[in-house]
């Protein structure tokens, strides 16, 4: 299992475009991804669960990377967050 945290830069959070980038990163990847902000914890692939959290720009999620090939999803979807979110 790999994890990372992140505090969001977008201005408007996560909100449909972003997370639409997001789930078809995601969707590149055998492993399983979870984005948790407090005590809510969502499957990386369901957009309305994403968008559903109410991410804001200055909130911090933490994204855990499990299965197969977590060793180079993980490094991907931080790149991923630091150059769309």
């Amino acid at each position: 299992m790999k994890e990372f945290t992140y505090t969001i830069q977008e201005a408007v959070g996560i909100h449909a475009r972003p997370a639409g980038l997001l789930v078809k990163e995601v969707k590149k990847y055998q492993s399983a991804v979870t984005i948790a902000k407090g005590d809510k914890s969502v499957n990386a692939l369901k957009l309305m669960a994403l968008m559903g959290m109410g991410v804001k720009c200055g909130d911090t999620v933490t994204v855990t990377v499990e299965g197969p090939d977590e060793d180079a999803a993980a490094p991907a979807l931080e790149a991923f967050f630091k150059a769309n979110l």
